[in-house]
C-alpha cells in the first residue's frame, strides 16, 4: 500500500520547524503538516518569501497556525540568534526538518564565517542549529530529519580539507555535504541512545525532485551539462509535492526506525512511492562519524555536552 499525506496522523498542538521552507520541499512540507494542525515555523533567510508562504499556506488551511522566522545558514549569528528566540520562549520542539539547502555551485563561495558555501550552508549550520536547539528537541524527544540525497552514495568526506580550500570541485563537495547529513543522522541517534536524549534522528531524500535547486547550481548554468540534466529531469524527476513525501515520512510515521532512512522507492530512487532508502557503506562509518562530529564542533563552537 502506497503511503501518501493522507497518512499523516492529526498534528494538533505540535510544533515543526522547517528550514527553507519559503519554497520547493521545504515549503511542501510546511503545507503538508499545516493542513495536518501542527503549528509551523517557516525558518528561511528571505522575509517577503516568508511573507508570500504563509499567504500560500493560510490560503490552503485557512486556520494554520503557521509563521516565518528568520534563519541565514550561511551566518552562524543568524542560527545562533534564531536559536536564542525559541530557547527564551522555552517551547518544546516537536519536529525540526533540516531542509533548506544548496547544491553544485560552480565557483568555490563561502560562508559568512568562511566555510565553503554548500558544506556550511547545508551541513555545518544544520549541526549548529541541532546542537543549540537540543534542550527544546530533548524536552519533546523530537523527531530530527536530515536531508540527504542519492548524491550521498558517491560522497566521500574530506576530513583533512572539508571546506574545500584547494581543488575544488562543485559535485563532490556537493556529494560530502550531502553525505554528512546522513551520517549526522545517524550519529545522533547513536548520541540521543548513548546520553538518554530521547530523540529519533532519521534522514530522507526526494529523490530527483523538479526544484529550483538544479537551476540554482552548476546544472543551471548554461552548456552540455545543463541540457542533460534538463533532459534526465524530462524522464528521471517527480514533482515538489512528490519529492516532500519521504521527508514528510520520515517527520511524521508513528513507528519510525531510529537512525533510518526514506526515500523514493522507484528506478534508483529517482521517483515513486516513499519508503526505505538504501545508506551506502560510507555513511555507516562510524568512526568517521565521531571525527567528523568532533571537527564540526570545532568548526561551529557547539557542543552537545
Amino acid at each position: 500500500m502506497t503511503w501518501t499525506k493522507n497518512d499523516i496522523p492529526d498534528l494538533s498542538g505540535r510544533l515543526a520547524i522547517v528550514t527553507g521552507a519559503t519554497g520547493g520541499l521545504g515549503l511542501e512540507t510546511a503545507l503538508a503538516l499545516a493542513g495536518k494542525g501542527a503549528e509551523v515555523v517557516l525558518a528561511a533567510r528571505n522575509p517577503e518569501k516568508g511573507t508570500e508562504a504563509e499567504r500560500l499556506i493560510r490560503s490552503r488551511h485557512p486556520k494554520a497556525a503557521v509563521r516565518f522566522d528568520l534563519l541565514d545558514l550561511a551566518s552562524l549569528a543568524s542560527v545562533q540568534a534564531f536559536a536564542e528566540r525559541h530557547l527564551a520562549t522555552g517551547r518544546p520542539i516537536d519536529m525540526l526538518i533540516d531542509n533548506a539547502g544548496i547544491m553544485a555551485l560552480p565557483t568555490r563561495q563561502t560562508t559568512v564565517d568562511g566555510f565553503e558555501m554548500q558544506f556550511g550552508t547545508n551541513y555545518l549550520s544544520h549541526f549548529a542549529l541541532v546542537g543549540c536547539l537540543l534542550p527544546l528537541l530533548t524536552a519533546a524527544k523530537a523527531r530530527v530529519v536530515q536531508l540527504s540525497s542519492v548524491a550521498h552514495r558517491s560522497g566521500h568526506i574530506r576530513l583533512d580539507d572539508l571546506n574545500y580550500q584547494t581543488h575544488y570541485r562543485p559535485w563532490p563537495v556537493y556529494q560530502q555535504s550531502k553525505l554528512a547529513m546522513l551520517m549526522f543522522a545517524l550519529e545522533l541517534q547513536r548520541r540521543s541512545d548513548a546520553h538518554g536524549w530521547g530523540l529519533i534522528s532519521v534522514a530522507a531524500h526526494p529523490g530527483f525532485a523538479r526544484t529550483d535547486l538544479i537551476a540554482n547550481g552548476h546544472a543551471g548554468k548554461p552548456g552540455l551539462f545543463a541540457r542533460g540534466a534538463r533532459l534526465l529531469e524530462a524522464v528521471l524527476s517527480h514533482s515538489a509535492a512528490d519529492g516532500a513525501l519521504p521527508i514528510l515520512m520520515a517527520a511524521t510515521l508513528p513507528d519510525p526506525t531510529p537512525g533510518g532512512y526514506y526515500g523514493p522507492t522507484g528506478f534508483q530512487e529517482m521517483k515513486g512511492p516513499p519508503g526505505v532508502a538504501v545508506i551506502k557503506r560510507q555513511a555507516r562509518d562510524a568512526n568517521v562519524a565521531r571525527r567528523l562530529w568532533a571537527e564540526s564542533e570545532r568548526l561551529t563552537g557547539v557542543t552537545y555536552g
